[in-house]
C-alpha cells in the first residue's frame, strides 16, 4: 500500500534528536521530549523493520482463517469475521468509539510522553504497521501538536485505550489537538496547518496505535525523574532541621549504617554528613562545662531526626526498584497480536498494565512517608516545647505574630492527602467488554495518583526548607554559622523570601520557595556548597 507523506519530516537527525531505531528509549528521552520538546526523528532501522512486519500482516489480510484485529472485531466482538472491503471502516471505527474518555485534559507532557512511548513500540516493527504511522505521530511531535485527552477512560488493561485513541484519532484528522502555544484547534486544521497528511488507517493499525500502557508509563518516567531530585532535597530539608534544632549527625557514621546495608539508606546518611560538615551550630552545643562535661545532655535526636537516613532510604530503594520495571517496560514491544520475529501474528497479554501499576502504588506509599516524615521536622521546629530555645511558631513576636503557624497546617493537610493517594489502585478490578476484559490493572489510575502525590511531597519539603531556613537565621544570629551545604540554600531562600519579622503575607513566600524545590534550584545549591550529594 502507497504511503502518503505525513509532512514536516526531517531527514536527517536535527541536533540533540531523540532517534528511534526500535532499540529501547531512555528514560532521560522520554522527559526530553515531553518537557523540552526534544525534536524526534524515525531511524532507517526502525522503518526497515516496519516494513517486514507490515508484510506480514498484509499477507494475512486474505487469509480466509480470521486474525485478531486484521480480519474479526474486538474484545468481545473477535468472534466476528469482518470482509476485506470492511476493514479500513473497522479500523476507523475501532478509533472512533474507543476516544470515549470525560473529563478535564491531561497534562501536554503526559500526552507527548504517551505519544513518543507509543511510537517507539511502533518503531520496533513488531505491530505490523506501516512506517508512514510512525513519521506522522513523529511529525505531530515535532510540530508541537498535542491531542486532547481527557483524563478518565483507561483501565489500564488491553492498553491505555481511551487516552492512546483520543491520540489515534487526532493523527486521522478528527478531534482537537493543542498547538505549542496551548491554542485549540480542530485536529485537521492543525495537521493541514503543519503539513502533515492525516492517516487513513489499514488494517490492524487502529489496534496497534491504542494497545499500549503508554499513558501509564510515561506518568511513571516523568515521577521518576521529579522524585530524583525530591530525594535529594528531602536530605538536604532533613540537615537544615537537625542542625537548626541542635541535633547531632552521630547516627549518621558510616560504620553504623552499614550494620543494615540497605543502598538507599547509605546515600542517604552519606548526604546528610556532607551537608552537616563544618557547622558551628551544631558544634555549638558540643562544648564542656567547666567540670568536663558536655554542656548539652540529650543523647539520642527524635525518629524524624535520626530515623532520616532509614525513611529516605527505603524510599530511593523504593525508587531503584521502580527504576528497573520502567527500564524494562521501555524496552518492551507491547501490542496485541503482536508480529513475531520469524512472522507469526500472535494474541498475547502484554497489554496488562499490573507491573506499571504496582510500582507507581508503591511509589506512593514512599512519596507518603518522605512527606510525612518531613512535616515532622517541620512542627517539631516550631514547638517551643521541642525547638531548643527557638521562639514559638518562629514568630518576631509570638502572641502578635503568628509566624510560620499556618505553613505547618499546609503541610499537614497535605500529607493527609497524601496518605488517601497511598491506597493502591492496582488491587482494584472492574471486569469490562462483557468480561472479555475480566481482570484489569487500573494502572492509569495508579499514575494519576502519583503525580498528585510527587506535587504534595514538593509543597511538604518546601514548608520544611522554608521554615528550616528562618530557624537558621533565628539560631545564627549571635554569629554562628551554618554548614556551607545548608547555609547555601538558607542563602538561595533568602534571595527569594525575606527573613524573620513581623508577620507578612506568607502564600507568595511558599509558593516561591515551592518553585526552588521542584526546578531542582535547592538541590543545585547544597550540591555546589557540599556536594556531590547522591
Amino acid at each position: 500500500m502507497a504511503e502518503p507523506s505525513p509532512g514536516a519530516v526531517a531527514t536527517t537527525p536535527p541536533p540533540h534528536a531523540v532517534v528511534l531505531t526500535g532499540a529501547p528509549l531512555t528514560l532521560a528521552d522520554v522527559v526530553a521530549v515531553a518537557r523540552d520538546d526534544a525534536p524526534v526523528h524515525v531511524g532507517p532501522a526502525a522503518v526497515a523493520a516496519m516494513r517486514a512486519s507490515r508484510a506480514v500482516v498484509e499477507a494475512l489480510a486474505d487469509d480466509v482463517v480470521p486474525h485478531y484485529g486484521i480480519s474479526t472485531g474486538f474484545g468481545a466482538l473477535a468472534r466476528r469475521h469482518i470482509p476485506a472491503a470492511r476493514r479500513a471502516d473497522l479500523q476507523r471505527s475501532l478509533v472512533r468509539s474507543h476516544a470515549a474518555g470525560s473529563g478535564p485534559e491531561v497534562e501536554r507532557e503526559v500526552v507527548r510522553a504517551l505519544v513518543l512511548l507509543r511510537l517507539a513500540t511502533l518503531t520496533t516493527g513488531r505491530t505490523g504497521v506501516r512506517p508512514v504511522v510512525a513519521r506522522t505521530y513523529a511529525a505531530m511531535l515535532d510540530a508541537g501538536l498535542t491531542p486532547v485527552v481527557p483524563e478518565h477512560g483507561s483501565l489500564g488493561c488491553s492498553g491505555d485505550l481511551a487516552p492512546l485513541a483520543h491520540v489515534a484519532l487526532a493523527a486521522t484528522g478528527e478531534g482537537e489537538v493543542r498547538d505549542r502555544h496551548g491554542a485549540l484547534h480542530p485536529a485537521a486544521e492543525a495537521l493541514a496547518a503543519a503539513g502533515i497528511e492525516p492517516l487513513v488507517l489499514a488494517e490492524k493499525e487502529g489496534l496497534a496505535l491504542i494497545n499500549g500502557t503508554d499513558g501509564m508509563l510515561g506518568m511513571l518516567a516523568l515521577a521518576l525523574h521529579d522524585v530524583a531530585t525530591l530525594l535529594t532535597t528531602a536530605d538536604v530539608a532533613a540537615a537544615m532541621s537537625v542542625e537548626a534544632l541542635l541535633g547531632t549527625d552521630a547516627a549518621f557514621a558510616g560504620d553504623l549504617v552499614a550494620l543494615r546495608p540497605h543502598p538507599g539508606q547509605a546515600a542517604s546518611a552519606t548526604n546528610l554528613r556532607r551537608l552537616l560538615a563544618g557547622s558551628q551550630v551544631m558544634a555549638s552545643h558540643r562544648t564542656l562545662t567547666e567540670a568536663g562535661e558536655l554542656a548539652c545532655t540529650r543523647v539520642q535526636d527524635a525518629y524524624s531526626l535520626r530515623c532520616a537516613p532509614q525513611v529516605h532510604g527505603a524510599a530511593r530503594d523504593t525508587v531503584e526498584h521502580a527504576r528497573l520495571v520502567a527500564t524494562r517496560e521501555l524496552a518492551s514491544a507491547i501490542d496485541n497480536p503482536v508480529v513475531t520475529r520469524d512472522g507469526r501474528v500472535e494474541s498475547n497479554g502484554n497489554f496488562h498494565g499490573a507491573p506499571v501499576a504496582y510500582v507507581l502504588d508503591f511509589l506512593a506509599i514512599a512519596v507518603a512517608d518522605l512527606a510525612s516524615m518531613s512535616e515532622r521536622r517541620t512542627d517539631r521546629l516550631l514547638d517551643p516545647a521541642r525547638s531548643d530555645g527557638l521562639p514559638p511558631f518562629l514568630a518576631d513576636d509570638p502572641g502578635v505574630d503568628s509566624g510560620l503557624m499556618i505553613a505547618q497546617y499546609t503541610a499537614a493537610g497535605v500529607v493527609s492527602e497524601l496518605k488517601r493517594l497511598a491506597a493502591p489502585a492496582s488491587v482494584d478490578s472492574i471486569p469490562s467488554s462483557a468480561m472479555q476484559e475480566d481482570h484489569v490493572s487500573m494502572g492509569w489510575h495508579a499514575a494519576r495518583k502519583l503525580r498528585h502525590a510527587v506535587d504534595g511531597l514538593t509543597r511538604v519539603v518546601a514548608v520544611e526548607v522554608l521554615t528550616a531556613a528562618r530557624a537558621l537565621d533565628l539560631r545564627c544570629a549571635g554569629g554562628l554559622r551554618p554548614a556551607p551545604g545548608t547555609e547555601a540554600v538558607r542563602a538561595l531562600v533568602r534571595a527569594h523570601v525575606a527573613g524573620p519579622g513581623p508577620d507578612r503575607y506568607l502564600a507568595p513566600e511558599l509558593e516561591a520557595v515551592v518553585g526552588l524545590v521542584r526546578t531542582g534550584a535547592v538541590r543545585a545549591a547544597a550540591d555546589a556548597a557540599a556536594g556531590p550529594l547522591a
